[in-house]
């Protein structure tokens, strides 16, 4: 069965999730693997957060066609249901409704944390598991037992960044702060970057907030340059952080620029250009790793898009297809999802998911309890961009 029947990219949302919020609960009913194991994603594939749900659509669909390549659950093909949110809480709010009411056995997404922190509790509630492969900000697995993640939290992640800047440029002493104060992801991390600044000595000297519909952001930036920083940090996501890193470089910054999560994407290349070069990410993925699970997620994505390099986003996403794919496969051997009742099934897995071990391009990892992820190796890359500026790379740093 091809790649394409699999996997379903919904249309109407509104009306179907209108005609969906009547239908009865499915939980007790077997759950239907009549064209397929049923799995279902949500994400942002419109709006200013389709920047990331493209780069997460293409790790889906090399995870799946790995799936099915492996032989699918037991024989049985994985079936994938893909669902477009927006970029908005609503939107993640009725794909998960429709997605649940559908029957799924599982749920990845949504794309954004401030999403995730709206509709998970809809799963959670359900007896749904959810696996989110982009969902950085503090909180989210403590949600309820049906939701985990393999995106490390922001508070793992992004110190590393502060870091490797003092290493660059040890004299740093003065920081800007940036972040989105309607985000739920950059509101967390912002904390979490300023306490790592003055852990490590060096001043925020002014905090400013934006909003992730900006565009002009000179206002800001002008009062920041006024206070002298020599580091600049920013908790924004894509479309607003390459913008404001655009019109920084235009008013004659010139020192280093840290970013967190929300900028860690290819897609921002188009927007700052050729300022991008020199930015500074920390990451969970890099594509210098050196293990099969890594190479043959590394061969697959070149195959696919011209030799390109994944981002760390896409590796993620298929992360967490891999998870759900391999505790199905062990579940299923144990305890047949044929036959069994959809809500069991649910219960069941979510627990495999949990106590497994997994071996995914982005290393080995593994839960907690709560459904944090555990993951032993991180990164800082650089962005190096190319003559011209609508192209680069993530360096990554040794």
């Amino acid at each position: 069965m091809s790649v394409g029947r699999l996997l379903r990219v919904g249309t109407g949302l509104l009306t179907l999730t209108l005609l969906a919020s009547c239908a009865a609960d499915p939980g007790s009913k077997p759950v239907d693997v009549s064209g397929g194991v049923p799995v279902g994603a949500v994400l942002a594939l419109t709006g200013n957060a389709n920047v990331y749900g493209q780069d997460q659509k293409i790790g889906l669909e090399l995870a799946l066609q790995h799936r099915n390549g492996a032989g699918g659950i037991n024989g049985t093909p994985l079936k994938l249901a893909l669902e477009d949110s927006g970029s908005d809480e609503p939107g993640a709010n009725a794909a998960f409704t429709l997605q649940i009411n559908r029957g799924v056995l599982a749920l990845i997404g949504p794309t954004l944390s401030q999403q995730a922190f709206s509709a998970d509790p809809i799963a959670q509630r359900r007896g749904v598991p959810v696996v989110a492969p982009s969902n950085t900000a503090t909180g989210i697995p403590e949600i309820g037992f049906f939701i985990s993640r393999v995106s490390a939290q922001s508070s793992v992640i992004a110190p590393l960044a502060i870091e490797r800047a003092l290493k660059i440029q040890p004299g740093l002493k003065r920081a800007a702060v940036f972040y989105a104060q309607d985000d739920a992801y950059s509101t967390a991390e912002t904390t979490i970057f300023q306490k790592a600044l003055k852990e490590k000595g060096l001043d925020p000297v002014t905090v400013q907030r934006t909003q992730l519909n900006d565009q002009d952001f000179q206002n800001q930036i002008s009062a920041a340059l006024r206070e002298k920083p020599d580091l600049i940090v920013l908790s924004l996501q894509a479309v607003d952080g390459g913008n404001l890193i655009r019109q920084l470089r235009e008013l004659g910054y010139k020192g280093l620029i840290v970013a967190g999560n929300g900028m860690n994407t290819p897609n921002i290349y188009p927007i700052c250009q050729k300022y991008c070069d020199g930015l500074l990410i920390a990451q969970a993925y890099s594509p210098e790793l050196d293990t099969p699970a890594n190479t043959a997620f590394l061969k697959a994505f070149q195959a696919a898009k011209g030799g390109a390099i994944p981002p760390q986003l896409t590796a993620q996403a298929y992360t967490a297809l891999q998870v759900i794919g391999d505790a199905l496969v062990r579940l299923d051997k144990r305890q047949p999802l044929k036959g069994a009742t959809l809500g069991n099934a649910r219960k069941a897995l979510m627990e495999e998911i949990l106590a497994g071990t997994y071996a995914t391009p982005l290393g080995e990892i593994r839960f907690t309890p709560e459904g944090e992820v555990i993951q032993s190796q991180f990164f800082v890359a650089q962005v190096r961009m190319d003559p011209g500026g609508r192209s680069g790379r993530f360096a990554l740093l040794k």
